[in-house]
């Protein structure tokens, strides 16, 4: 395939898929050496452990003995996700970036969409070692439905309700098993300057993550079957109006959690005792541990629903995923790469130091030396889970509502109350913007 023929066709469909971010500078691939057989490729690693030079740290050796391994040498950057997916964006539309690139896998539909990546067909799968080899789970969640994938599984993430052992044995309580139980458990451990509860209320992803979530518990839909947006609607009105009352009407947490705009902060108020509980996907055992808590310390129970929920939904099938750019001059070594990174060995060795799920079948969670934590997340990740819509503008669904609730935290921050209309208007100003981006 000509390269210029697929940057044109990525830009237009950029154009389309178009997630309302500010363009970057992207990275270049890297030639291979005089004698053929010493190239290096490059690689966009996202921020998994807790901080970007401990991610450096961690992938350091892997990656050497890749190279140990093949000869290929790997030119490693890691991006915070703030501009992850900006950066992308970018080396779609001028065809200059990585070779390798790890990608949120809600991301897959509307990179896919984009067509500069490689899929994994028959021939390149079989360079990676099949892809019946991944937890189906994992896999689904990463592309359009019946299109061949451009991404495939490479750590696995799940949500729960993390709560602090000490504060409930101290309060006489046990871990909450439906939100009404949750919404009591935080009132009688908000108190003083102790929250009930801790909110990354100022972060747009898991706004939109928790929004998803409560509506699916109502039974909600944001899109239809034929992919048509269908924001405002009494579900997900609920569901959203649900998660807000957390700060607004039930006051179990700080309205200073406006501007947390990401877990690690949250994780910090659970860490230091300033609150009970918080919401966050199973990579937040390496922050709490960075922390200063020790295992033990915390427990997890699946994200609570309501009594009367229509479905018992506690997470998405959350992770990272792993594409080869099309540009590549380097496929093959891109392929030997993927398959590498997604090895049995290779997932053994992360799982502890990036705290995260096995996307690979049969596998066992080894994050974790607590069974129970490890069981319920596995459980969450296999038979709890609803994937995010697998639609072209599912980044533009994340940023536009995800935004939107940030901006209505921020209202009731301030003393301003956030009606059910107010919900609805928000909604129903996203679905037009993303109606409007194509």
């Amino acid at each position: 395939m000509e390269t210029k023929r697929k940057v044109v066709a990525a830009a237009a469909a950029m154009a389309v898929v178009s997630m309302a971010l500010a363009g970057c500078s992207g990275g270049g691939s890297s030639d291979s050496g005089a004698d053929g057989g010493s190239a290096t490729i490059t690689y966009w690693a996202s921020n998994q452990g807790t901080s970007l030079d401990n991610d450096k740290e961690v992938l350091t050796p892997i990656l050497k003995e890749f190279t140990k391994q093949t000869g290929v040498k790997v030119d490693l950057e890691v991006i915070g996700w703030n501009e992850l997916q900006t950066r992308i964006q970018t080396a779609i539309t001028s065809g200059q970036g990585p070779d390798v690139v790890n990608i949120g896998n809600t991301w897959g539909a509307a990179f896919q969409a984009t067509g500069a990546f490689a899929e994994f067909d028959s021939d390149n799968a079989a360079q990676i070692g099949g892809l019946d080899k991944y937890v189906k789970t994992a896999l689904d969640a990463g592309g359009a439905p019946g299109k061949t994938p451009t991404s495939v599984p490479l750590y696995g993430l799940a949500y729960g309700l993390y709560y602090n052992k000490a504060m409930f044995e101290k309060a006489g309580l046990q871990p909450p098993t439906t939100w009404e139980e949750l919404v009591s458990d935080a009132k009688a451990l908000t108190t003083g300057d102790q929250w009930g509860m801790t909110l990354a209320a100022g972060s747009y992803t898991e706004n939109i993550h928790f929004a998803f979530l409560t509506s699916a518990q109502n039974g909600g839909e944001f899109y239809d079957k034929s992919g048509k947006p269908t924001f405002d609607t009494p579900e997900n009105v609920a569901g959203i109006k649900r998660y807000l009352d957390l700060m607004q009407v039930e006051k179990v947490a700080n309205p200073a959690d406006a501007q947390y705009d990401n877990a690690s902060s949250a994780a910090a108020d659970l860490a230091s005792g300033k609150a009970a509980m918080f919401l966050s996907q199973n990579n937040a055992d390496s922050t709490l541990k960075a922390d200063g808590m020790k295992p033990g310390d915390w427990g997890v129970v699946p994200l609570p629903a309501p009594s009367d929920a229509k479905e018992q939904i506690s997470t998405f099938p959350a992770g990272i995923n792993i594409s080869v750019f099309d540009y590549t001059k380097h496929l093959p070594e891109s392929l030997k790469f993927v398959k590498y990174m997604t090895s049995p060995e290779v997932q053994s060795q992360l799982a502890v130091p990036f705290s995260v799920l096995p996307v690979l079948s049969g596998a066992e969670a080894k994050f974790t030396t607590d069974a129970d934590e490890a069981k319920i997340f596995m459980d969450a990740y296999q038979n709890r889970s609803k994937p995010l819509p697998q639609v072209a503008s599912e980044g533009d669904f994340e940023s536009t509502i995800g935004k939107g609730i940030s901006g209505l935290f921020a209202q009731i921050a301030t003393g301003k109350k956030v009606t059910e209309a107010d919900i609805s208007a928000m909604l129903d100003t996203a679905q037009q913007q993303v109606e409007a981006a194509g």
